[in-house]
């Protein structure tokens, strides 16, 4: 669908298409599927999530409600657990490592609309790709935007909106995020 190669390619275009609306609405009805799904349904709803997803790897956790718009452009590593109320909006790819926790009410865009209020009524929108790295834990309520990419083994604080890039091994966390600090051995706990 060209309008979707147009977004993968970071243009604007106008997102008010009715066959990009068919799409969207397909998804809208297996997420509401999977959503309606008992938890105790678990082989059902991992074949629902294998066929809604561009890719998931083994041994994964997606707790409801999921919410996403595409679905196929969401590729996830193994290891992948999500707490309650993950929204993805995926109309670029979205890109998760192995061994991802993502906490409750978390968010991960890549769509933005134009700022001017009678090109963002007519459906005037871009999207950019977001990367999120191998050992990545979201903590509760993060939201990260369009072009972002989260480095490996990053700890994002509860409430964070991530707006730009975040190198690997820190602990992040604010409006804007910001990185707090280096994570290192000094962190390890005793159990």
């Amino acid at each position: 669908m060209k309008i979707i190669e147009d977004l993968h390619a970071g243009k604007w275009v106008y997102g008010f298409d009715r066959d990009l609306g068919k799409v969207l609405q397909a998804t809208e009805t297996l997420c509401f599927r999977l959503n309606a799904m008992a938890p105790d349904r678990k082989e059902e709803r991992e074949e629902l999530i294998r066929g809604m997803l561009g890719r998931i790897g083994d041994s994964f956790l997606i707790h409801s409600p999921f919410r996403c718009d595409f679905g196929k452009h969401i590729f996830i590593g193994k290891n992948f657990i999500s707490n309650f109320n993950l929204t993805i909006l995926d109309e670029a790819i979205v890109t998760i490592g192995d061994n991802v926790f993502v906490g409750p009410n978390c968010g991960i865009y890549t769509i933005n609309h134009s700022l001017l209020p009678d090109q963002r009524n007519a459906g005037v929108m871009k999207a950019a790709p977001v990367t999120i790295g191998n050992d990545v834990w979201l903590a509760a309520d993060v939201k990260v935007l369009p072009g972002v990419t989260i480095g490996d083994g990053v700890v994002i604080g509860a409430g964070s909106v991530v707006t730009r890039d975040i190198p690997p091994r820190v602990l992040a966390a604010g409006n804007p995020c910001r990185v707090i600090r280096e994570i290192t051995e000094e962190d390890r706990v005793d159990i």
